[in-house]
């Protein structure tokens, strides 16, 4: 019988959920208490037309690698090795 590769862990998707929320939400207040005042009186279309992009380019480039690299441990049901 051939090797067979070892079985990856199954992520999980509710651990990831909590954790991108976590970091998610502080971060949407944030950029909203800047936005706000310097986009008063603006539609609301446009202000989330602003939002959206700052919000997407975050969380792809920055918050969801950086939540993977530093909580992979957690996110795959493995217990933390501390080095």
């Amino acid at each position: 019988m051939p090797n067979l590769p070892a079985s990856r862990p199954m992520p999980s998707k509710h651990r990831l959920a909590l954790l991108m929320l976590l970091a998610v939400y502080p971060f949407v207040t944030a950029i909203l208490y800047v936005l706000m005042p310097l986009t008063e009186g603006w539609p609301i279309w446009a202000r989330t037309a602003l939002l959206a992009p700052i919000m997407v380019l975050s969380i792809v480039y920055g918050i969801a690698p950086a939540i993977h690299k530093h909580f992979a441990w957690f996110i795959l049901r493995h217990p933390r090795v501390l080095a």
